[in-house]
């Protein structure tokens, strides 16, 4: 007897063993606590560029929300849940920036890119919630001086160098803060067989409410952000992404902090906007 897929459960290629498990589908043994996996230290720097630069990789219908700033992000998980207590770490690059559709508007993060150290969740973030993950080789930070070293590596090439430093206790702001509905992001899949041509293309939004982060402690610092340009041999299926960034002027650094925090949710709650 040949199989059927039961309604309403979540698979993943191969389908034919059933459905998958994962951080949206966890058996009853993985006794999941999103009030405490996963524990995370988060480095992250940012940078004023251009608008234009910026705009030449935002999709149609977005436009930049505010100051064109850049701003890359090291987190560095471990007693993940959904993994059986290990861990992984990850890389965010995003910018703010404003989805305007025919019947969604949104404003908040722009997720250009993404780069993680395991395949598992690089398959489930891009099928499950178009996370435009990639891999590479991130080791845990290099902490000296007070200061933090962050890299990412692809086959012993360095292509992207992160640091924070002078960190303090950050001082209470009262400025008004812009609003953010969350993170925007471009959910692509090519039709096999008619190349060039897109199977899915649309938005999706991770909301920014009830994110299940609890902040343990953070610092301010100074950050300096280097993407090292690539040539074809060096990274040959993501040289055009590294390159891109690497491109953008850097006009003078902006905010750098260091936090430690628990918690997080499965984002079950992501949608499409249209």
């Amino acid at each position: 007897m040949t199989y059927r897929f039961e309604r309403g459960r979540l698979y993943r290629m191969p389908t034919h063993f059933g459905p998958a498990p994962g951080p949206r589908q966890m058996p009853v043994e993985a006794h999941s606590d999103p009030t405490q996996s996963p524990r995370k230290i988060l480095v992250a720097a940012s940078f004023l560029t251009d608008a234009a630069a910026l705009e030449r990789h935002l999709p149609e219908r977005f436009s930049l929300f505010g100051e064109p700033v850049v701003t890359v992000e090291f987190h560095h998980m471990t007693h993940i849940d959904w993994l059986a207590g290990r861990g992984y770490a990850m890389v965010h690059v995003w910018w703010p920036a404003t989805f305007a559709g025919t019947q969604d508007q949104a404003s908040g993060r722009f997720l250009a890119v993404m780069w993680e150290n395991l395949a598992d969740p690089i398959i489930s973030g891009r099928e499950d919630i178009g996370h435009p993950k990639l891999y590479a080789e991130i080791a845990d930070p290099r902490v000296f001086g007070g200061t933090h070293y962050c890299e990412a590596v692809w086959k012993g090439f360095r292509f992207l160098e992160l640091e924070v430093g002078s960190l303090r206790d950050p001082v209470p702001s009262t400025a008004p803060q812009a609003p953010a509905d969350g993170t925007l992001m471009l959910k692509y899949m090519p039709r096999t067989g008619d190349w060039g041509d897109a199977d899915l293309c649309y938005v999706t939004l991770s909301p920014a409410a009830n994110s299940g982060v609890s902040v343990d402690h953070q610092w301010v610092g100074d950050g300096i952000v280097q993407f090292h340009r690539a040539g074809w041999a060096d990274l040959p299926t993501m040289y055009h992404v590294v390159n891109a960034l690497a491109d953008l002027p850097v006009r003078e650094a902006r905010s750098a902090s260091v936090t430690m925090s628990h918690g997080g949710k499965p984002y079950l709650d992501q949608r499409i906007l249209t």
